[in-house]
């Protein structure tokens, strides 16, 4: 039976996604065009065993998909509207003060 997911879990699983720079860099990469991975792999610089766990990670988050394309697998986000929520989040947070966010910015870079 299929549900809809609570306000709170989807933020949650959208912080999940968010909150490692590899899955970060492939959803801005898949935010540019659709892609396998064996490519996301060497343009992100990764190994190909990593690249899998975090495409697993951002599967189980709904945020991407696989769509066969013969005897390969391509990636995609899952909705054109996350790659506009990707803009739109990081015009936000480039919008912020830095000062006003981070009482550590200065010692840590940032939080």
């Amino acid at each position: 039976m299929l549900t809809v997911a609570s306000d709170i879990d989807v933020l949650a699983r959208f912080g999940r996604a968010l909150a490692d720079p590899i899955r970060c860099r492939i959803l801005l990469a898949l935010r540019q065009a659709p892609a396998y991975p064996a490519d996301l792999a060497d343009q992100l610089g990764v190994s190909r065993t990593r690249l899998s766990n975090h495409l697993a990670c951002l599967r189980d988050c709904g945020l991407v998909v696989t769509v066969p394309d013969g005897r390969r697998t391509r990636y995609e986000l899952a909705d054109e509207r996350l790659g506009h929520a990707l803009d739109d989040l990081r015009a936000a947070v480039v919008a912020v003060e830095a000062d006003k966010t981070c009482p550590d910015v200065a010692s840590k870079g940032c939080c």
